[in-house]
């Protein structure tokens, strides 16, 4: 697994952050009185700026909004919010794990918006740091077939 700087692993949780919380209201809207999502990405960001570290808390704020996608499974849309949220805090223990916050929440728009793929797409990638964009860039693969779009992320022995 490839290793990152503790200054590029907060990089890639902000962007994690950033891309899960553009579709949020995906999740909020649906659930309103459901915070677990939201409470995922506040906890990373109390990492990002505090470097402290509390295993427990990322855990628990990870496992929490994966169960609040569990919940939502009826709507894929508020699922793949979830998904997004519950991946982007485990940046902060795992740095590759903010790729699935950018990867679910391009699978919210699958879901909901399938006309704004593309250019979801296109802002995540300019929304990354440029020295990591090609790298992480392409491994998150966005195909269009005959059922629609689909988005993957590739993965190998440096993911």
């Amino acid at each position: 697994m490839k290793k990152y700087s503790k200054e590029d692993q907060k990089i890639m949780a902000q962007w994690a952050i950033d891309c899960a919380e553009r579709v949020l209201p995906f999740f909020e809207d649906v659930y309103p009185d459901d915070d677990r999502p939201r409470k995922a990405l506040e906890a990373c960001r109390t990492w990002i700026r505090t470097s402290v570290f509390k295993m427990a808390d990322i855990r628990g704020a990870s496992l929490a909004s994966h169960a609040a996608a569990r919940n939502a499974k009826e709507n894929p849309g508020a699922c793949f919010v979830a998904r997004a949220a519950g991946q982007a805090v485990a940046a902060a223990h795992v740095p590759q794990h903010a790729y699935g916050g950018a990867y679910y929440a391009l699978k919210v728009l699958v879901a909901v918006k399938p006309e704004n793929v593309t250019k979801e797409y296109e802002w995540q990638s300019k929304r990354l740091a440029k020295h990591l964009r090609q790298e992480i860039m392409s491994r998150i693969k966005i195909e269009n077939t005959e059922k629609g779009f689909t988005i993957k992320l590739q993965k190998d022995k440096d993911f």
